[in-house]
C-alpha cells in the first residue's frame, strides 16, 4: 500500500512563519518549489502557489508602508530642521542625509555655483569615501549635474560611465570612479523667480549608488521635495546675509545719509515679514495643518483673497471670497489650467488678468493652482513669499496624498477579501474594518466602474475620493474599480442616491482620466453579505449597460427598465408594474374601464384586433377606441418593440400579482 500524498499544510504554515520574520522573497518563491518537488496533489499545489503569491503582495505593501512612514517623518524633520535653525550648513547637511537614507543610496551630495570662480563646487556629501570626489570641482554645463542645470529639470542615469546624454571630462570621471559611482539621480534647486524673470537654478542635490540601478518616479518626486527645501534654506540663508550687510554698510555711512535709513529701515521689514512667514508656513506643515490653514496665513500676509484649486480647477479652500465679488467656483477651468501650466513652464508666479497664479508642484506633476486675487503688482519679496506658500502646499497635498493612497491600499485589500469570499469569515471582516475605521454595519453605496484607460482609473478614483468631500475606499477588482461609499447620514430609503452616485463618479472620473467611464450603483446596503450581494447586483448592472450601450455613463439597476427588474437583488416587481403599466390602472379604477385587459387581450393575439375582439367579446371598432386611449395615455410609441416588450412583461406580471391577491378576474386572457 503506498504512502499518503503529502500535505500542503506544512507549507502554509511556513509562508506565515515566513511572512511574519520578513524573509526574503526568494525564500517565499522558494516554498512553491518544495511544494512541487515534494509531490504535492494538484489542487492543493495551486492553494499554495496562491498563498505564496498572496505573501509576496502582502510583504510588498509592508514594506512600501515602511518606506512611506520613512519618507513622511523625513520631510517632516527637515521641515522642522528649516524652522529651528539659521545655520545653513546644518540644514543642508540634514537635507543631503535623509535624501541618501530615504532613496536608500550609497551616497548623497549637494553642488552649488562659484560665482567667483565661474565653476560649481561640492557644498556637501554623505557616505562619500573618496577625498578626491569630496574636492571635486565642475565647469558650467559638465557632467550630469551641468544637464540639470542647464535644463532645470530632473535627470537620472542607471550607469554614469555609459551614458552620452552629457558631457564628460576627465576631471568628473577620475572622481566618478575613484568614488565608485554607477547610477545618479540629480534634482534643481529652482528659485520660483530672478531677476530676469525666469526660474534660475542655484545649485543640484544628488543620489547616487555604486550599482547599477532605475530611480522611480515616486523617488524622483521625493528627491524634488528634498531639493525645494534645500532651495527655501538657501534663498532665506542669502536674504538675511544680505540685509545684515546693507544694515553694517549704513550704520557706519555718515548722519548726512538719513534718508536711506528708511529705505533700510523698508528693506529690514520686508525681510522680517519673510522670516515671519516662512516660519509661519513651516509651523503649519509641523502641525499638520491643511491647505486651508495655508490659504488663512497668506491672504492674511499679503491682505487680498486667495483660493487653491485642484488640477481640475475644483476649489479646495477659499479665503475672504467675498472680498473682490468672485466666487471660488466661477472661475473658468480650462483658463486657469492654461495659466497654471505656463506658471509650472517658468517655475515662477504669473500675473494675468487681476489674478496672480502660481502652479502647485511635486517633481513635475501638477498638484494644485494657488490664485491670489490682486489686481496690482507684488513687489519682489511678497512675489516670494507667494511662490514658497505653493511649496509648502505642495508638501502638504504630498503628504496627505501618501497618507491617503497608504490608508486606501490596505483598507482595498479589505474590499477584496470582502468580494472574493465574503462566506468565509464575515464576522472576521467586520472586525477587520472596525479596526481599519470602516463599519460594515453602516449603509454603504457600492459603485462599480471600468474605463478602457484601466490602468489610470484606480488612481482616478483615489484621487475623487481623497479631493472631494466623500467618506469612503476604493479598490480594483476582477478587471474593475469598486468604491464603496458610506451614506454619512443619507436616508437609506432613498431610491435614487446610487443612480446619482453612479453619475457623479462617471461625470468626475472621466474627467480625471480623460475617456469615457462606465458606473454602475447599488445600495444602501450594510452588513458583510449584503455588501457582497450588492456588489454582484451592480456588476450585472455593468454588463447590462456595456449590452445596452451605455458607456461612459452611470445608473443603477432600478433605471434599467425590465432589465432591472431581472438583474436586480430586490426584485421590485411592484414599482416596476407601476411604472410601466400606472397611467392605465389609475385610469380603469376612476373610470370603470378595462384599457388593461384590452391592452393583454390585443398583445395575447399577437396584435390581431379581430381575434382580440373575440376573446373581448367587444366590437373592433371598441377595440379600436381602447388602445387609441391607451396611446394617449402611455404615448405614441406604445407599440414599438423595446416598449412593447416592457408592456407585455408588465402586463404577465401584474396578472401574476393579482393571482396573488385571490384572482380578481375570471381566468380569461382579457
Amino acid at each position: 500500500m503506498s504512502p499518503p500524498p503529502p500535505s500542503a499544510a506544512p507549507l502554509l504554515a511556513r509562508l506565515l512563519d515566513l511572512l511574519a520574520d520578513d524573509a526574503p522573497a526568494e525564500d517565499l518563491g522558494a516554498v512553491t518549489s518544495e511544494a512541487r518537488a515534494a509531490g504535492v496533489p494538484a489542487a492543493e499545489l495551486a492553494e499554495v502557489e496562491r498563498a505564496a503569491a498572496t505573501a509576496l503582495r502582502i510583504r510588498g505593501a509592508l514594506r512600501q508602508h515602511r518606506r512611506r512612514e520613512l519618507q513622511l517623518t523625513a520631510l517632516f524633520d527637515t521641515a522642522g530642521d528649516l524652522a529651528a535653525s539659521r545655520d545653513l550648513d546644518d540644514v543642508l547637511k540634514a537635507i543631503v542625509r535623509r535624501a541618501r537614507m530615504l532613496l536608500g543610496t550609497d551616497t548623497a551630495y549637494l553642488t552649488l555655483p562659484d560665482e567667483e570662480a565661474g565653476d560649481t563646487y561640492m557644498r556637501v556629501t554623505d557616505g562619500s569615501v573618496s577625498v578626491l570626489f569630496q574636492r571635486l570641482r565642475l565647469e558650467l554645463g559638465e557632467g550630469l549635474g551641468g544637464l540639470v542645470a542647464q535644463t532645470a529639470s530632473p535627470y537620472a542615469t542607471p550607469d554614469y560611465r555609459t551614458d552620452e546624454r552629457f558631457r564628460h571630462t576627465r576631471n568628473i570621471n577620475a572622481g566618478v570612479l575613484d568614488e565608485g559611482l554607477v547610477a545618479i539621480l540629480g534634482v534643481p534647486l529652482l528659485l520660483g523667480s530672478s531677476r530676469g524673470g525666469t526660474g534660475k537654478v542655484i545649485g543640484v542635490l544628488f543620489a547616487a549608488d555604486r550599482a547599477a540601478r532605475v530611480f522611480s518616479p515616486d523617488e524622483v518626486a521625493l528627491l524634488c521635495s528634498l531639493a525645494a527645501h534645500a532651495a527655501i534654506a538657501i534663498d532665506t540663508a542669502r536674504a538675511l546675509d544680505d540685509t545684515r550687510s546693507a544694515l553694517a554698510e549704513l550704520a557706519s555711512a555718515n548722519a548726512e545719509l538719513a534718508g536711506a535709513n528708511a529705505a533700510v529701515r523698508a528693506h529690514s521689514a520686508a525681510m522680517q515679514r519673510a522670516e515671519e512667514a516662512h516660519d509661519r508656513l513651516t509651523d503649519l506643515v509641523l502641525r499638520g495643518g491643511d491647505v486651508k490653514d495655508v490659504a488663512v496665513s497668506v491672504a492674511g500676509l499679503l491682505d487680498s483673497p486667495l483660493t487653491i484649486h485642484d488640477p481640475g480647477g475644483r476649489p479646495l479652500a477659499a479665503v475672504r471670497p467675498d472680498a473682490s465679488g468672485f466666487a471660488a467656483d466661477s472661475m473658468d477651468a480650462g483658463w486657469l489650467a492654461g495659466t497654471a501650466e505656463e506658471s509650472r513652464h517658468g517655475a515662477r508666479a504669473v500675473h494675468r488678468d487681476g489674478r496672480w497664479i502660481c502652479a502647485v508642484l511635486a517633481g513635475q506633476e501638477l498638484l494644485a493652482s494657488l490664485v491670489l486675487h490682486r489686481p496690482d503688482r507684488l513687489d519682489d519679496s511678497d512675489r516670494r513669499l507667494f511662490e514658497r506658500a505653493a511649496v509648502v502646499t505642495g508638501l502638504l497635498l504630498l503628504l496627505r496624498r501618501t497618507v491617503a493612497e497608504t490608508e486606501n491600499r490596505i483598507r482595498g485589500e479589505l474590499i477584496g477579501d470582502l468580494l472574493g469570499d465574503p462566506e468565509r469569515d464575515p464576522a472576521g471582516l467586520a472586525e477587520r474594518g472596525r479596526r481599519l475605521g470602516i463599519d460594515l454595519d453602516r449603509p454603504h453605496l457600492l459603485l462599480v466602474a471600468e474605463a478602457a484607460a484601466r490602468e489610470k482609473l484606480g488612481g482616478a478614483a483615489l484621487r475623487y475620493l481623497f479631493g472631494g468631500d466623500i467618506r469612503g475606499v476604493s479598490a480594483e477588482h476582477a478587471g474593475t474599480v469598486v468604491l464603496l461609499i458610506d451614506c454619512d447620514g443619507r436616508s437609506p430609503a432613498s431610491a435614487d442616491a446610487a443612480g446619482d452616485a453612479a453619475r457623479a463618479a462617471a461625470v468626475q472620473l472621466g474627467h480625471l482620466v480623460q475617456t469615457p467611464v462606465t458606473v454602475a450603483g447599488t445600495g444602501p446596503a450594510a452588513g458583510v453579505r449584503a455588501l457582497a450581494a450588492a456588489y454582484e447586483e451592480a456588476a450585472r448592472c455593468l454588463r447590462a449597460m456595456r449590452v445596452l450601450g451605455r458607456e461612459g455613463q452611470g445608473a443603477c439597476v432600478g433605471e434599467l427598465g425590465f432589465l432591472g427588474v431581472v438583474l436586480g437583488n430586490a426584485k421590485d416587481v411592484d414599482g416596476f408594474v407601476n411604472a410601466v403599466l400606472g397611467p392605465l390602472l389609475r385610469y380603469d379604477e376612476r373610470r370603470g374601464t378595462h384599457l388593461v385587459r384590452t391592452l393583454r387581450a390585443y398583445f395575447g393575439a399577437g396584435g390581431s384586433l379581430i381575434r382580440a375582439k373575440d376573446d373581448l367579446h367587444v366590437h373592433v371598432n371598441t377595440v379600436v377606441q381602447r388602445l387609441d386611449r391607451v396611446q394617449v395615455l402611455l404615448g405614441r410609441d406604445w407599440n414599438a418593440p423595446d416598449r412593447a416588450l416592457e408592456l407585455q412583461l408588465a402586463l404577465r406580471l401584474h396578472l401574476l400579482s393579482e393571482g396573488r391577491a385571490g384572482g380578481r378576474e375570471d381566468g380569461r386572457v382579457g
